[in-house]
């Protein structure tokens, strides 16, 4: 019999730059030079090494994910993915934002990562409905085998995720602290 992996799928309020895990995932723009939000806080607690390695990766298109080092971070690594800014959703927001999601969590296994945290990709200034994408968010990272963080900004922010788990049935995969 086949051996069954299950990733740990863990929804918290935290700092991701604070993260102890092997990968955060920065929510950035298609520069990959910082910007405001969760951006502009990985790079401010990166380092300017990291502004310097993005400069050679010519930028990044929407949906799809780069790596560099973490530098000043406690994570080794940044994946840099670029979301979709929400335009009503008729412009393909919800394949893109899945996109994120998928290819950030392939370049992961690629590299070997185990332990992963995410921000909420495209909800800040990008306009994303945070209850459309936490459920996005959710059915992509339930297939991963890596341990898996959601890293919200606020209270707030856990519940609608809190209540995409109960929505999605999800309750024996994802630990909501």
């Amino acid at each position: 019999m086949a051996a069954l992996f299950f990733s740990m799928i863990t929804v918290l309020v935290s700092d991701i730059t604070k993260m102890k895990v092997d990968a955060i995932v920065n929510a950035a723009n298609n520069s990959l030079l910082g910007g405001g939000g969760v951006d502009g806080a990985i790079h401010a607690a990166a380092g300017i090494d990291l502004l310097r390695e993005c400069m050679t990766l010519g930028g990044c298109e929407t949906g799809k994910a780069k790596i560099t080092k973490g530098y000043s971070l406690p994570a080794k690594y940044v994946i840099h993915t670029v979301g979709p800014v929400w335009r009503g959703g008729n412009r393909d927001e919800d394949a893109l934002l899945r996109s994120c999601y998928v290819e950030s969590l392939k370049i992961a296994e690629e590299k070997g990562i185990e332990s992963i945290a995410f921000p909420l990709i495209s909800c800040g200034v990008y306009g994303f409905p945070k209850e459309r994408a936490s459920k996005i968010a959710l059915s992509e990272l339930i297939k991963s085998k890596l341990d898996v963080f959601v890293v919200c900004f606020s209270a707030h922010d856990k519940d609608i995720y809190a209540s995409s788990v109960k929505e999605m049935g999800l309750e024996g995969q994802v630990t909501i602290l």
